[in-house]
């Protein structure tokens, strides 16, 4: 080990992430000090790590960490997650900031100060690449000033912040390939609550927990797009046909409009969401390059709505990964499996239920004739804690009737996921 160059001790120091970890491993040697002096380039801190960071004072907690920070030099990575901590002072914070800004690559930052630090101003300007925010208050954006020309990843979590400013920050940071907003607080100057976004650069977009009347978004390299448990009355994405994978997850959206992006979709995954079949499917139908789709717990608009396989088949011959979940409405399953083409490309099947009867190994069945290269089977099913002597009994046919038709099936490799 006393041959390991510093620079190396210097990349396992980083490695070891909490700065608990990294103090006491610095302590080994007068040559491991050095290289936490001078080559460590990650430090975190976490109140979750090590309790004592929620025992004592807040004020003897920020001694510890400015000591900390202040030996080193040339850090390019800082967390500082202060979760269960009292305010800290806005002073000392500025400090930490100011002395690592001109080397910081990535910074993750959940602390409340009194007053508000204003990050933006702070650290813009400079080679910051990756900006986590969470708990934090952004006004006044001066997208001249307070600019980001190394900004590739920008995620916002509980963080109050105006429609306008949001946009400006956007137009800051000229080479962003990823935004996440997480539960944002918007302020707004009018009574409907808009937000319009823009930007040609990029790539990947999350959002979790928001509110809005209406979510307009023009980015013409959008590639991934995640909507999660938002509550929308319009979404309108503007791009150049260059989105590849659409998710939505348990959001209510009164009109949804992806356009023209639809062309070179690969993965489509809606989950816990109700749609008008036909209307979602026409805006999905020109997705020829599509190679998974993923429909659970979907509810169908209409109750008699029934999704054709056939259809499926035909409009999306690239198929090679399809996950649906059983529904069964007035004994009719609203996945039919009328139709003679089959889905010859489609490996992975997945299949699961919420509430189990006799007809959900039928329907496996069916499946299974429709798809005549399949390799992998998945069923996922609900199992409550109490179950009356029925519910067992129906769960004991149900994997007697699967290991019978497995046997046809001897090349199709079965995963059971129950939850």
């Amino acid at each position: 080990m006393e041959h390991l160059p510093v620079e190396v001790i210097g990349n396992i120091l980083s490695r070891l992430g909490g700065a608990r970890d990294v103090v006491i491993a610095s302590a080994t040697c007068r040559k491991w000090r050095e290289a936490w002096r001078k080559h460590l380039h990650t430090l975190s801190f976490n109140s979750n790590d090590w309790h004592v960071y929620q025992d004592i004072t807040t004020s003897r907690l920020e001694i510890l960490i400015t000591q900390t920070i202040f030996q080193t030099t040339g850090l390019q990575g800082l967390s500082i997650l202060m979760d269960d901590v009292d305010e800290f002072s806005a002073s000392t914070v500025i400090a930490w900031l100011m002395y690592t800004r001109e080397t910081l690559h990535r910074l993750i930052y959940n602390v409340r100060t009194t007053p508000n630090v204003n990050i933006l101003e702070i650290c813009g300007r400079q080679k910051m690449e990756i900006l986590e925010l969470s708990h934090n208050s952004i006004t006044g954006v001066e997208p001249n000033f307070q600019r980001f020309p190394c900004l590739k990843s920008l995620s916002l979590s509980y963080v109050s912040i105006s429609a306008l400013d949001l946009n400006l920050l956007l137009t800051a940071c000229p080479k962003i390939e990823t935004l996440e907003l997480i539960n944002p607080e918007i302020a707004m100057s009018d009574a409907q609550v808009t937000v319009e976004l823009s930007s040609p650069t990029l790539k990947r977009v999350y959002v979790e927990a928001i509110s809005l009347d209406k979510f307009i978004l023009e980015a013409d390299s959008i590639e991934c797009l995640h909507l999660k448990d938002c509550a929308l009355e319009l979404f309108e994405l503007i791009g150049k046909g260059t989105l590849k994978h659409f998710k939505i997850d348990d959001v209510s959206v009164i009109h949804l409009d992806i356009g023209d992006t639809v062309d070179n979709l690969e993965i489509i995954d809606v989950s816990n969401f109700t749609i008008m079949w036909p209307k979602f499917y026409q805006m999905i139908s020109k997705s020829s390059k599509l190679t998974k789709l993923h429909l659970w717990d979907v509810v169908f608009d209409d109750e008699d709505e029934i999704v054709d396989l056939e259809t499926i088949a035909v409009c999306f011959p690239h198929l090679s990964h399809l996950a649906l979940s059983y529904d069964l409405r007035d004994g009719v399953v609203n996945y039919g499996l009328q139709g003679s083409s089959h889905l010859e490309n489609v490996f992975v099947l997945e299949l699961g239920w919420t509430i189990i009867n006799d007809l959900f190994s039928h329907w496996v069945e069916g499946l299974l004739k429709l798809c005549p290269n399949l390799r992998k089977l998945v069923i996922h099913g609900v199992v409550s804690e109490a179950k009356s002597p029925e519910e067992c009994q129906m769960l004991a046919n149900f994997t007697s009737s699967i290991v019978q038709l497995m046997r046809k099936y001897m090349h199709v490799d079965v995963q059971f996921d129950y939850e």
